[in-house]
C-alpha cells in the first residue's frame, strides 16, 4: 500500500481531507492541515522556500508582492535572488496553498497597466507559516550546540513563587497588577528554564549515545557529568520541595487569584467573549492548566513521576551510559580496537575518488560485487522508459527452474524428439497446390494476350499479371523520343512458369484489364504475354 508523505505531494492534493480522518471534521482535517505548512522544509526546492520565507519574517504586518520579495531576496545576497518572476510566483503560490503565506486584501495602487500586473499579487505572512519559520531558524542556528541549563532561574522561580503565595494569603485578596507582573514574570522564568534542561539532556543523550568515544573525549565528558550535571540535579532536588510547598500554598486561592487578574485585565480573553469561534491563545499563567504543569514538574500529583524525577532518572541513565564507554575503552586496550577510523578513513578514500576507483574500493573492504542480471527476455512489445522505477514498473515472468534453482538445464530425463514428418508432408502438399495454381494462371494469361478485355481473368492470373507488370515498369528505361517519353526493355518473366510480359507506351490506346475482382485500365499502355523458354533444371522441378 502505497504511503502518503507531505514532501510528495503539492497543491490541492494537500487540501483534500484525509481518508482515515474524514469522519472526524472537527479535529482531523485540521491538524492535517496544520501539518501541510511544514511540508515546504522538505520539498526539493526548500531553499528557495526558507529565503521566501525568512523575507516575510523579517516584516511585521506587512505585504509583498513579486517584486519586493525579489529586490529583498537581492539584497540579502542570497542565491534564490537569481528566481525570474514567474517561477517565484509559483513558489508564492505553493506557499499560500500550504498555509505558510495569505494573499493580501490590500487596495494596489498602480500609475500603469506593467506596474499592476507586477503588483496585483500580494501577500503576507500567517500565523503558523512564521512560528514555523521560526522554529525552522531556530533549529538550523543551533541544532548541534550543547545549551546551559539556566539553573539560577529556578532560584528565581521559588522566590516569586513565596511572593505570590503571601500575596493570595494577604488580607482582602493579592492587587491584581502586581499579581499579574509577579505571575508573567515567573512563567517566563519557568519557561526558559524547562526549555534549557531539554535542551542540554537531549545533546546530553546524543553524546554518550555514541560508542566511538576516545580517552580526550571520555575525560571531557565524565567532567561534564561528575560536576555539571550533578550541579543540577541538586540544584534542582533542593529547590523541588521548597517550590511544591509554595504551590500547595497558592492552590486553594488560585481560582479567585485568577479571576481578579481577568476582571482587572482581560486581554484578548474578551475577544473570544466576542467572538465564540474565534480561539485566544492567553499568555502563560493565565490559565489554570499553566499552574497544573508548573505543579505536575516539580511534584507528582497523578501516580506519573513529577519532571524532577525523570531528571534524576536521566542523570542515572548517563552515568550508566559513562560506564559502558569506560568498558569499552578498556576492552580496546586489551585488542578489541573500535573501527571508527578505519571508516572515516575509509569514507575518505570514497570522497577523493574517481567513479571506477570507487566500485574498486566497495569490493575490496566490503566484498560487495555489481548485480547479477538473469537473462530473461522482457516482451519486446513493451517500452519502458529508463526512468521507470523497479517498484512500479511492469515485471518479466522467470521460468521457474530459473527462478528455484538459478539454472535453466533441466532436470530428469529428456524428452522423445517429436515426429514432423506430417507436418513435412503438409507443408509439400500445400507448396505444390501453390506452384500448380500458378501454373494455371501463366496458361490463361497466354491464353488470353492480344484480347484482355474480351475476356475475364481469374483472381490467380489477374495477381500474376499485375506481379510481371510491376517488375516490368521497375525494370524499364524512361526516355524522350520527338518530344514524347518511351519505355525501354520494359520486360519481366519467371523461367519456373516459362512466362514473359511485355508492355511498351502507345499513345492514346486504353488497355482494358478485366477479372473476377474488378477492371484495370492502363493509360497509353500496350502489354503482350507471351510464352518464354524455361531452364531444363525448372522444367524438372515443375514434373
Amino acid at each position: 500500500m502505497p504511503v502518503r508523505t507531505l514532501d510528495s505531494m503539492v497543491g490541492d492534493e494537500l487540501d483534500e481531507e484525509p481518508i482515515g480522518e474524514r469522519s472526524d471534521k472537527g479535529s482531523g482535517s485540521e491538524t492535517w492541515q496544520r501539518l501541510s505548512v511544514y511540508a515546504y522544509l522538505s520539498a526539493p526546492e526548500r531553499l528557495e522556500y526558507v529565503a521566501a520565507m525568512r523575507v516575510f519574517c523579517g516584516t511585521l504586518l506587512a505585504d509583498l508582492a513579486v517584486p519586493d520579495v525579489l529586490a529583498k531576496l537581492a539584497q540579502a545576497g542570497h542565491p534564490a535572488a537569481v528566481l525570474d518572476a514567474e517561477t517565484l510566483t509559483a513558489r508564492l503560490e505553493q506557499l499560500v496553498r500550504w498555509g505558510n503565506l495569505l494573499r493580501s486584501t490590500h487596495t494596489v495602487t498602480a500609475t500603469s497597466i506593467a506596474e499592476y500586473q507586477r503588483s496585483r499579487s500580494r501577500y503576507q505572512l500567517s500565523k503558523l507559516g512564521e512560528r514555523v519559520q521560526r522554529d525552522a531558524d531556530e533549529v538550523l542556528a543551533g541544532a548541534d550546540a550543547a545549551r546551559e541549563v539556566s539553573s539560577e532561574l529556578l532560584t528565581l522561580v521559588d522566590r516569586g513563587l513565596k511572593e505570590i503565595a503571601a500575596l493570595a494569603a494577604a488580607p482582602g485578596g493579592a492587587d491584581p497588577q502586581q499579581a499579574l507582573e509577579k505571575i508573567s514574570t515567573l512563567f517566563a522564568q519557568f519557561a526558559e528554564f524547562a526549555e534549557s534542561v531539554r535542551d542540554f539532556y537531549a545533546y546530553l543523550g546524543q553524546v554518550l549515545a555514541r560508542y566511538d568515544l576516545d580517552g580526550a573525549e571520555y575525560q571531557g565528558f565524565k567532567e561534564l557529568l561528575l560536576d555539571y550535571v550533578e550541579a543540577i540535579t541538586e540544584d534542582v532536588s533542593f529547590r523541588a520541595p521548597r517550590i511544591a510547598a509554595h504551590l500547595r500554598a497558592i492552590w486553594p486561592h488560585l481560582p479567585t487569584l485568577l479571576s481578579r487578574i481577568d476582571a482587572h485585565a482581560s486581554g484578548l480573553g474578551a475577544l473570544s467573549d466576542a467572538l465564540p469561534e474565534t480561539r485566544v491563545q492567553r499568555s502563560r499563567g493565565r490559565e489554570l492548566a499553566d499552574w497544573e504543569g508548573l505543579r505536575d514538574w516539580f511534584a507528582d500529583s497523578d501516580g506519573q513521576g513529577s519532571q524532577v524525577d525523570q531528571l534524576r532518572d536521566a542523570t542515572l541513565r548517563a552515568l550508566q551510559s559513562l560506564l559502558a564507554n569506560a568498558k569499552r575503552m578498556l576492552r580496546s586496550a586489551a585488542g578489541e580496537m573500535s573501527r571508527r577510523k578505519d571508516l572515516l578513513r575509509l569514507a575518505a578514500w570514497f570522497d577523493a575518488a574517481e567513479p571506477e576507483e570507487a566500485h574498486d574500493i566497495a569490493v575490496a573492504a566490503f566484498g560487495l560485487y555489481g548485480a547479477r542480471h538473469l537473462g530473461v527476455a522482457p516482451d519486446p512489445d513493451l517500452s519502458v522508459p529508463a526512468y521507470v522505477s523497479w517498484w512500479t514498473g511492469p515485471v518479466v515472468d522467470v521460468p521457474v527452474a530459473l527462478r528455484e534453482r538459478g539454472s535453466r538445464a533441466p532436470r530428469g530425463r529428456a524428452a522423445a524428439v517429436e515426429d514432423h514428418r506430417e507436418q513435412k508432408h503438409r507443408l509439400l502438399e500445400q507448396a505444390r497446390e501453390q506452384a500448380s495454381a500458378r501454373r494455371a494462371a501463366a496458361a490463361e494469361l497466354r491464353s488470353a494476350s492480344g484480347r484482355f478485355d474480351e475476356v475475364r481473368l481469374g483472381s490467380a492470373a489477374m495477381r500474376l499479371l499485375l506481379e510481371l507488370l510491376t517488375a516490368a515498369l521497375g525494370n524499364a528505361q524512361l526516355h524522350k523520343e520527338a518530344g514524347d517519353f518511351q519505355l525501354d526493355d520494359a520486360q519481366a518473366g519467371d523461367a519456373d512458369l516459362g512466362i514473359r510480359l511485355t508492355a511498351w507506351r502507345t499513345p492514346g490506346r486504353h488497355t482494358l484489364l478485366r477479372s473476377v475482382d474488378g477492371d484495370l485500365t492502363a493509360d497509353d499502355l500496350t502489354l503482350v504475354v507471351e510464352s518464354a523458354a524455361a531452364p531444363a533444371a525448372a522444367e524438372e522441378a515443375s514434373a
